[in-house]
C-alpha cells in the first residue's frame, strides 16, 4: 500500500493492485480498476515512483522470505 493525500489533506493508503490508471489534468486523478476515481495532491510521477518503490520492497520481501 502507498501513501497518499486526498485534496482536502486527509492522509490514506491505496492499495496498489487496485490501481487501473494515473494522468495528471491537471490535478492527480487515479482510476481504480471498479472505475471509481481519487484526486490527490501527489504529482502523477510521485504516485508512480511510489508504486515502484512499493513492488520493489514487495519483490525483495518475497525473495528473502523464499531462501
Amino acid at each position: 500500500m502507498i501513501k497518499l493525500t486526498t485534496m482536502n489533506n486527509q492522509e490514506f493508503y491505496l492499495n496498489t493492485a487496485l490501481i487501473f490508471r494515473i494522468e495528471q489534468a491537471p490535478d492527480t486523478i487515479i482510476t481504480l480498476s471498479d472505475g471509481k476515481t481519487i484526486m490527490v495532491k501527489e504529482s502523477s510521477e510521485r504516485v508512480v515512483n511510489l508504486f515502484k518503490n512499493y513492488q520493489k520492497e514487495v519483490f525483495n520481501f518475497t525473495l528473502i522470505n523464499d531462501n
